[in-house]
């Protein structure tokens, strides 16, 4: 899935410890799939620093969706569970996220919307009046929170040659190690984004993305049994 992000710069890098803690989902780097909407944020944020703004596409891998390896959840339209949800995060006083999803999907709460919220909570409408009022009156909207450093892996800047190369070899080799070792897919990524081999590929300068992805697998399964690394009770022997 191609998602954006809206910003005063493009962003080469994210870090987690810079984003806002009070969003509707917690302290999260945020995307959405709907172009336009990333547009306003752009505009909206680079007006504050006198530029026009930022838009920096990405490339979401969705079946961190139905993978167990992620704690994830999604609210396809607004709802109660939404609107507690939200309430939740945005009256935060901690200095941590008060949930432990790794990925969150749904519904934005744009200015409008805060305004209200500020309002039902005190008492001005009943919570099933005011989310018929949210389905009523607003327009579709979308956004994705990545909240934890490891959920980062399943997004990634979708601009260069090498960057679509290293998504091929990412699949191919998780794929691999499901089917050469039985494991789940969960050990598969878990083991493959966290080696030294994955860190070297990222790294453009090292040449990794332009070898193919068995050359790549080869070693990734050579550092494996550096660190005699077992999986299953298999050693990775090549």
């Amino acid at each position: 899935m191609k998602v954006y992000h809206g910003s005063y710069t493009k962003i080469d890098e994210i870090d987690l410890t810079k984003c806002e803690l009070n969003r509707d989902f917690a302290r999260g780097f945020y995307v959405t799939n709907i172009y336009e909407q990333a547009k306003f944020w752009a505009k909206r944020k680079g007006k504050k620093q006198k530029n026009e703004g930022v838009i920096t596409e990405f490339t979401f891998f969705e079946s961190a969706f139905s993978s167990n390896y992620f704690k994830t959840l999604r609210f396809k339209d607004y709802s109660e569970k939404w609107l507690d949800f939200v309430v939740m995060n945005r009256q935060n006083d901690t200095n941590k996220n008060l949930h432990d999803y790794d990925i969150v999907e749904g519904p934005v709460a744009n200015d409008d919307i805060a305004t209200r919220i500020s309002f039902y909570l005190d008492g001005g409408l009943t919570k099933n009046k005011f989310i018929e009022e949210l389905k009523f009156k607003h327009s579709v909207s979308h956004q994705i929170a990545f909240c934890t450093q490891k959920s980062l892996q399943m997004l990634k800047k979708a601009f260069s040659k090498a960057d679509l190369n290293e998504m091929a070899i990412d699949d191919a080799i998780i794929q691999s190690l499901i089917t050469d070792f039985e494991m789940s897919d969960i050990q598969a990524i878990d083991i493959y984004f966290n080696s030294n081999t994955y860190s070297r590929l990222i790294d453009e300068s090292t040449g990794f993305h332009k070898k193919s992805w068995q050359e790549v697998y080869e070693m990734l399964k050579i550092e494996l049994n550096n660190k005699d690394e077992k999986i299953g009770g298999i050693s990775l022997t090549v």
